[in-house]
């Protein structure tokens, strides 16, 4: 009479099997400056346009004349 009994294997050695929760938030923070990023890009020719027109209004030499 054989019995088949199931071979168990062996646990990882030492490591869990998955992401650490260090490499979780590695990646959510890769993730979110990945977006700033892009929104900062996306953002730059208005925010151009802005200085262009804030440097013709006088800057900072302007003072209180443009509420």
């Amino acid at each position: 009479m054989k019995t088949h009994m199931r071979v168990r294997r062996p646990a990882a050695s030492g490591r869990r099997a998955g992401m650490t929760g260090q490499r979780v938030l590695k990646a959510e923070a890769a993730m979110i400056g990945g977006l700033a990023l892009a929104l900062f890009v996306w953002e730059l020719p208005s925010l151009r346009r802005e200085a262009r027109i804030w440097r013709m209004a006088g800057g900072f030499r302007a003072g209180h004349r443009y509420p």
